[in-house]
């Protein structure tokens, strides 16, 4: 008889006649002369004796069933109906990507509740830690005592939320102890210390979640392998004018000055050059990293394009065109609740400095940043300026206009913003505005950002 047991994050099988080596992927371990696998083979090995009658005790799995009895009683929109039909069509393993405010966490939440076996929720920050807390709490929390691993806690029950840093940390002491594993935003599980994750643990369902699954450096293509392959798959333009809010995208291209386009072609041919001379491309943002690698490390001109990259960003950034016309369009939308996105710390403190703005960072403590979120919210700050920190992992009150002053290429970045004002308003149209600089490389990252997106008009 085979004997399948668990072990730190691995599967071991025992009993296999000596002249029959045990299946891929197993591999003989000399030291502890045992048979062993990742965690994750475990679904493949069970269905495989199952079906071959081959007799089996199964010692790994510490699986609990779990009564989830919802106390939230709201009607599933069509397409989240669509999307779990599609999940367990696919046996309960595989990627749903839904825009952002079309209703994520409610699909998990239907998926958690029929498979009905213990679940452990990933998620990437600890803002989504207490989020995902607080849902699961309302919802199950008659029924199951929701745990926490991660920002302080270490509380393992049979539904519990982990940050993906410390599922890293820990998985493999309680691997065994998972049916389902649920990865939001699992854009991030590629990620190198990410995919130990799922190969730790033995859980035979997985169900991730995104709005953007794509990944610069192509570690989507191994989303089958971690998690499953994406089984639906909803945009923007799809949902939007029904569940979500309508919305038009409005690109305004904004020209330098004379002064500033002197500076910029002396900065732009710095760098170029140190580009050329080093035969550096620079389609992603592992070439940028490379770059600055490089750059930082040449005794020839290294510093100096360092320099000329930053002074280049800076004028595109802080061009004074760009800076005038935020200010248009904060008069034209005095009413609306405005969100203004900028790339740089310094550009934050700058803007919100000038218009008397509050501003967000990563070095905003977070009662503060709750604070002004909360009077966000009821109307008291009309709008908020903010870098990166909300693209995603933070509960964004509704607002009706975003402005991009600067970002990156990326195509996820783009979309999480575009989401951050796609909750649905009675009678108002959500738009999104991107302030590009003509003749530069916001060009060119401007239109790789959009790929995919219908035609938006030019202002």
């Amino acid at each position: 008889m085979i004997e399948l047991r668990y072990e730190s994050g691995t599967l071991l099988a025992g009993g296999f006649p000596p002249d029959k080596p045990a299946p891929e992927p197993f591999v003989w371990d000399r030291r502890t002369r045992q048979w062993r696998a990742p965690a994750n083979a475990y679904r493949e090995t069970a269905l495989a004796l199952r079906e071959s009658g081959t007799p089996y005790r199964d010692d790994a799995a510490r699986f609990e069933k779990v009564v989830f009895e919802s106390r939230v009683a709201m009607e599933p929109r069509p397409y989240q109906r669509e999307a779990l039909a599609a999940w367990r069509r696919a046996d309960l393993r595989g990627v749903v990507v839904l825009p952002t405010g079309a209703g994520k966490t409610a699909v998990a939440m239907r998926a958690i509740e029929k498979a009905g076996r213990s679940a452990l929720v990933v998620v990437p920050t600890l803002a989504l830690l207490k989020q995902w807390y607080s849902v699961l709490s309302d919802a199950f929390g008659a029924s199951v005592t929701v745990g926490l691993l991660g920002g302080g806690y270490h509380e393992i029950t049979p539904l519990t939320v982990t940050t993906y840093d410390s599922a890293y940390i820990h998985m493999e002491r309680y691997g065994d102890r998972f049916a389902l594993a649920v990865y939001d935003e699992v854009h991030h599980l590629p990620a190198p210390k990410n995919a130990v994750i799922p190969k730790m643990l033995l859980a035979p369902y997985s169900l991730g979640l995104t709005a953007t699954p794509e990944r610069p450096d192509g570690g989507h293509e191994l989303l089958p392998e971690l998690c499953g392959p994406i089984v639906y798959h909803r945009s923007p333009e799809d949902l939007a004018g029904t569940y979500l809010a309508p919305f038009e995208l409005v690109r305004i291209p904004i020209e330098l000055t004379v002064h500033e386009r002197f500076e910029y072609a002396q900065a732009d041919a710095v760098y170029r050059d140190f580009l050329h001379k080093h035969r550096l491309p620079m389609r992603s943002p592992e070439d940028w990293q490379r770059f600055i690698m490089v750059a930082a490390t040449s005794h020839s001109g290294g510093r100096e394009a360092l320099l000329a990259a930053r002074r280049r960003r800076e004028i595109q950034g802080g061009a004074m065109r760009k800076v005038a016309t935020l200010e248009t369009l904060l008069r034209r939308h005095w009413d609306d609740r405005c969100i203004v996105f900028t790339k740089s710390v310094e550009e934050v403190y700058a803007l919100s400095k000038r218009f008397l703005i509050p501003g967000i960072t990563f070095e905003t403590p977070a009662r503060e940043r709750k604070e002004i979120l909360d009077r966000f919210r009821e109307g008291r700050y009309r709008a908020v300026i903010a870098s990166d920190v909300l693209n995603e992992g933070v509960d964004v009150p509704d607002a009706g206009v975003a402005i991009i002053l600067a970002g990156s290429a990326s195509r996820r970045e783009y979309v999480q913003r575009l989401g951050r004002i796609l909750r649905p308003r009675e009678g108002k149209q959500a738009i999104l505005y991107e302030l590009v600089t003509s003749e530069t490389g916001e060009e060119s990252s401007s239109r790789r950002r959009r790929e995919g997106f219908a035609r938006e008009p030019v202002a």
